[in-house]
């Protein structure tokens, strides 16, 4: 797993450190890790290193000497270097580093083959322009990109885009999220000796290496039910190819059986691909999962299909059509709050279900920014504290807003975007970037939807305290919030793998499903 922090969690491990009078050891380890890194960007743009030529536009505070101390070290190595301030003041012990080393300081950024963005660190909120225009080079954040939230990722128009970011002590949340992940680049940590002071991380990634825990491992006595049988709310005669991909994804993942529920001749349509689904109309037999909502429109016969689903008690993704009803549904218990204590979300579908001990984190919710917007909106209807976000919002500070969206409506939310963010009632998140960009196509969506199905009823989440049978034995069952995370893992990968052919549409992903999990 890789681990993230907010700036805040940094600053205050450091803390310690500089107390006890380590600054100028940290610096030096930032600044060394900072210097490879641009002698790597000039072997890799030159071939050489010495005759090259670094600039840095430099702040006043530390990340400004940490670049100072950089262009020290490269300057010992044969490196032209210069530093333009931009504030007119420096770090003093950084400034004689580089003078003392041969370097120079100029009024303004000098052309370059590398440049290093100092401006500002993490601590830094608000709007931020830069003070000169993105020069043409290759562009070496310092800690991060000058201007950007290191918490959310939100940053302005006038941030510089880098090639790569070169981060201190630990990964920062902001470099991975918002426009964060975009103008980050290629991101390096450098361990800089804080990981004794860390906390409790802000955010984790799954890494492949992380799937063989989660992923079901193949078992001589397995049977079709004892590996995981889905049921899958999908298609209407407007939108039938919604329930063909659904479906397509959730057999490529390895469930042990679908059992589809949809109209007569979306039936016969998934069965002409998949002839081994089980297609009825209603909702009928045995199920460890539900996953809902792709394709089915405004099909009265569908939506009460969904509702037997949400009353299941049963692990549920709740996606595209079934976030508008459960909108819908939301409002009218609002409508009814002196009833209950509260109308979160997860309680009122916790309030259809017979077994009223069920949790409302095994409510999966898949929205992308638009449909977690609306929800947003159909909730603060009901309340007095919040301002429901506008789309543009949710895509600036998208850990915030499913955050935000899973404690209020007490349920598990997948936020869809460049990084897939995947929340907990409880703030626990994982942030996953691994897609393709070509992912961004027609039903690409309804593969997930059948993935992470397909994972909630196979890895035995929500059944109990340990794992269906199609795991270790005895081994603890993941929380919901982890299985998404391990399908937008398995989903953002398969969109790699159909790349490698060029562009493609949704009905490719199936195959590169099958060829991620072997990867896995």
């Amino acid at each position: 797993m890789i681990t993230a922090y907010t700036g805040a969690q940094v600053r205050a491990a450091e803390r310690p450190l500089l107390e006890s009078g380590e600054g100028p050891a940290l610096m030096a380890r930032a600044a060394h890790g900072l210097a490879l890194a641009a002698v790597n960007a000039l072997r890799a743009r030159r071939g050489r290193v010495y005759g090259a030529r670094v600039a840095a536009l430099v702040g006043k505070g530390n990340n400004g000497g940490d670049a100072l101390f950089a262009l020290a070290e490269l300057a010992r190595r044969g490196v032209r270097t210069t530093a333009a301030l931009a504030s007119g003041a420096a770090h003093t012990d950084g400034l004689a580093a580089l003078r003392a080393a041969g370097g120079r300081v100029a009024e303004d950024l000098e052309p370059a083959d590398v440049v290093i963005d100092a401006v500002l660190g993490t601590g830094f909120t608000g709007e931020f322009r830069a003070p000169a225009p993105r020069p043409d080079a290759f562009v070496i954040a310092c800690d991060v990109p000058s201007g950007l939230n290191a918490d959310t990722g939100a940053a302005g128009d006038g941030v510089w885009p880098a090639d790569a970011t070169v981060t201190f002590g630990a990964l920062k949340t902001g470099l991975l999220v918002g426009r964060g992940k975009a103008l980050a680049g290629a991101v390096e940590v450098v361990d800089i000796g804080l990981a004794p002071h860390l906390p409790a991380p802000d955010v984790t990634v799954l890494e492949p290496a992380d799937a063989a825990r989660l992923l079901p491992t193949p078992r001589p006595d397995w049977h079709k039910y004892s590996r995981g049988v889905l049921g899958l709310v999908a298609g209407s005669e407007a939108y039938p190819g919604a329930a063909v991909l659904a479906t397509a994804g959730a057999l490529a993942t390895g469930v042990g059986m679908v059992r589809l529920v949809a109209p007569d001749a979306v039936r016969h349509l998934v069965l002409a691909a998949h002839p081994e689904v089980v297609g009825t109309r209603a909702p009928q037999g045995r199920v460890q999962a539900w996953a809902a909502g792709p394709g089915i429109a405004d099909d009265d016969d569908q939506h009460r299909a969904l509702h037997v689903a949400l009353g299941s008690g049963l692990p549920a993704v709740v996606d595209a059509s079934a976030l508008e009803i459960l909108g819908r549904m939301l409002a009218e218990e609002q409508g009814n709050r002196a009833q209950w204590e509260d109308a979160r979300l997860g309680e009122v579908m916790v309030r259809l279900a017979e077994d009223r001990t069920v949790a409302g984190e095994h409510l999966v919710l898949t929205p992308h920014a638009g449909e977690l917007a609306a929800l947003l909106g159909t909730f603060a209807a009901g309340e007095t504290d919040l301002e429901p976000p506008e789309r543009a919002e949710i895509e600036a500070a998208p850990l915030h807003w499913a955050r935000e969206a899973a404690a209020r409506l007490g349920v598990t939310v997948l936020l869809k975007g460049p990084a897939t963010v995947c929340a907990a009632p409880d703030g626990t998140a994982f942030v996953q970037g691994q897609g393709h960009p070509f992912l961004a196509t027609a039903g690409s969506g309804d593969t997930l939807t059948g993935i992470l199905g397909a994972l909630l009823a196979t890895t035995g989440t929500g059944q109990g305290s340990t794992a269906q049978d199609g795991t270790a034995e005895g081994s603890q069952a993941p929380r919901p919030v982890e299985v998404a995370a391990l399908a937008a893992l398995v989903h953002g990968l398969a969109g790699r793998i159909a790349a490698e052919d060029g562009p493609y549409g949704a009905g490719e992903l199936a195959p590169a499903v099958r060829a991620a999990l072997a990867a896995l």
